[in-house]
């Protein structure tokens, strides 16, 4: 960030942790939050950025990029966003959707004949999209390793039977999402989800984002880490009843921060959880949607279509995340809905998706507004971390 922009900055404004960037006056709140987040809520290192119309009103960033404290927190710091990933990748399917390549309520084995069997044959796109296909998980063991195999992984999707009659609920599908909604992709381009994401979105746009991590990326990257157990207002569990269908989600394989920093994480291509970018990149995707298709001074997708991403898919108790989410949640054609919690502000048509131990994407067409959350101290919760509720209340408030 130019100097320019840094002194833009209310002369006044603290600035605890190190914290850094551009806020727009109007939204000093959200800046008050952010460093709120150091000094209460035990953040390590993070940033965050609102867009407005389309415009860019909140660039800010701070703290350690390392749990050592040895690296300073900087602009272009890259971390692994987990499933705030999900919501490019839906873009990916949105935009063959838009040029009439994709059916979102054709059967998947059109497009992928394999995937027919084991009775899957009448399992709809629309369904891998909004988490009702049945595939939350495998039910055979899957290791780290089988899981950075792309062509073992969709594979065995590919043969397995649903765990619920798909269509009939949502069920989060943690990691397989990605693999679902990205095989669908390559079949129809040829190309993983995260090079049709970078020759499509991210390239044109400049847009600092990305499937995987490129080996000469890796200095900027930001060591994931959990929190300390027990601390602060995060001490319930993510899940307080782990049923089969959280586990084979969830733990099967069981990911963590330790596994986000090795090379082999950041080689493979898991499309619904090892996105790495900054939080200007978060906040861009996901203007996409709330600019209703367009950002940048772009048109990436028609009003339509980006209209369609948040088309509600049935509200009900998630079969995977259970009662967690303090009630029933609704999904829509790849991110979650705000609904009657607030999940993404109080407008209940707002959507956007929390990335596992904090981070999140936001998209606000009503208001005109993104956010994208990053940071690399891990709270325990898969949805609704306290600190990016802190931001998005601010966010709204300022409204």
């Amino acid at each position: 960030m130019s100097a320019t922009h840094d002194a833009q900055q209310t002369p006044s404004a603290p600035r605890a942790a190190g914290v850094h960037g551009f806020c727009d006056p109007r939204f000093t709140a959200v800046r008050e939050a952010f460093e709120e987040n150091f000094r209460t809520r035990r953040e390590l290192g993070a940033a965050v950025a609102v867009t407005l119309d389309g415009e860019t009103v909140v660039d800010l960033w701070g703290g350690w990029a390392d749990a050592a404290r040895t690296r300073a927190w900087e602009r272009d710091t890259l971390v692994n966003v987990w499933s705030t990933t999900k919501g490019p990748v839906a873009l990916c399917a949105h935009l063959l959707a838009d040029r009439g390549l994709l059916d979102l309520d054709a059967p998947v084995a059109r497009y992928w004949p394999k995937f027919a069997a084991a009775g899957k044959e009448k399992v709809l796109v629309r369904h891998l999209l909004s988490h009702r296909a049945g595939l939350c998980g495998l039910r055979e063991p899957q290791s780290l390793q089988d899981l950075y195999d792309w062509e073992l992984t969709t594979a065995r999707l590919a043969a397995t039977e649903p765990w619920w009659e798909p269509g009939t609920r949502s069920g989060y599908h943690a990691v397989t999402y990605g693999f679902l909604v990205g095989e669908v992709v390559r079949r129809i381009t040829g190309l993983k989800p995260g090079a049709f994401l970078e020759r499509e979105v991210t390239g044109p746009l400049g847009i600092d984002f990305s499937v995987g991590l490129p080996v000469e990326e890796y200095g900027r990257a930001a060591e994931l880490t959990h929190s300390p157990a027990g601390s602060d207002d995060e001490r319930s569990p993510a899940f307080r009843h782990l049923t089969r269908l959280t586990l084979a989600a969830m733990a099967n394989p069981a990911i963590g921060a330790a596994h986000a920093n090795t090379p082999a994480w950041r080689a493979a291509e898991v499309p619904a959880g090892n996105g790495h970018g900054t939080a200007r990149a978060v906040a861009a995707l996901y203007g996409v949607f709330a600019g209703r298709g367009s950002f940048g001074g772009r048109q990436i997708l028609s009003p339509e279509a980006a209209e369609r991403v948040r088309e509600g898919q049935g509200s009900c108790v998630d079969l995977v995340l259970g009662a967690g989410l303090g009630g029933e949640s609704e999904a829509g054609l790849g991110l979650w809905l705000s609904g009657p919690r607030g999940a993404y502000g109080p407008n209940p048509r707002a959507f956007g998706h929390d990335g596992f131990g904090g981070s999140c994407g936001l998209a606000d067409p009503e208001a005109g507004v993104s956010l994208g959350y990053v940071m690399n101290r891990m709270g325990p919760r898969i949805m609704d971390d306290p600190r990016k509720m802190a931001l998005i209340d601010a966010l709204y408030g300022a409204l």
